[in-house]
């Protein structure tokens, strides 16, 4: 079954009368329950299509379609609601609030799904001890390593149970160990919860984890086909 599914996709951002195209004719599917790569240089298009498939963006042309609906045409709001009930986002900056504690951070999406404090609280306390956070559950993230920040990043994401899964670049930010270990929670949450992974890279250590590997190149794909999926 397809989760998500991008059809002659194109984005061309304008400046003035300067036309600059991100994505030309981009076709690819994503099946339930892969471990997928976007990979190329800076520039290729793979922030560009992550956005896109993750809502934040509409494509100047084609279609995409998540878990069965087409997005391209919804408004700002049906695009939030979207994102909320069917998309996780893990970010190269962990995007945590610095204010709120790691329970906190995790809890925030099922807060704005009104999900019950007891189901809220039982929910939170499985996937840090899923992530390996169980004893930091109520510190900051200043009070946490840059490798902590990220598994909390990884916990928030998976806690409205979405479909999809889409990270930015996971271990630019984080040293060969903490990328390592970043790299082998998403893996492992993968195959145990069967939830959807998409994540870019550049990274030849984060692609050799992939099931699949997407190659973007110049804003097309270049390639598409099995990855390493290092066991």
């Amino acid at each position: 079954m397809e989760v998500a599914k991008v059809e002659h996709v194109s984005r061309v951002y304008k400046t003035g009368d300067v036309e600059t195209a991100a994505l030309k004719d981009v076709s690819i599917s994503i099946e339930a329950g892969e471990f997928a790569a976007l990979v190329g240089p800076s520039g290729s298009g793979k922030t560009t299509l992550l956005q896109l498939i993750g809502c934040l963006d509409t494509p100047s042309s084609g279609r995409i379609i998540i878990a069965g609906q087409d997005v391209s045409k919804l408004n700002r709001d049906q695009r939030a609601d979207t994102r909320r009930a069917k998309i996780g986002f893990v970010f190269q900056f962990f995007a945590l609030i610095p204010t709120l504690t790691a329970f906190e951070n995790v809890e925030m999406p099922l807060l704005l799904n009104g999900l019950p404090a007891a189901e809220r609280s039982a929910r939170v306390q499985q996937l840090l001890d899923a992530v390996g956070l169980k004893e930091r559950t109520h510190r900051r993230p200043d009070q946490l390593s840059g490798g902590e920040q990220q598994r909390v990043a990884i916990a928030r994401a998976l806690a409205s149970k979405p479909a999809l899964i889409l990270a930015d670049e996971p271990t630019a930010n984080l040293d060969t160990e903490n990328g390592r270990q970043v790299m082998e929670i998403m893996q492992r949450l993968n195959r145990e919860t069967g939830v959807t992974f998409v994540f870019a890279t550049h990274d030849p250590r984060v692609i050799a984890y992939a099931s699949r590997v997407i190659t973007l190149r110049d804003g097309q794909v270049a390639a598409n086909g099995a990855g390493a999926a290092k066991v």
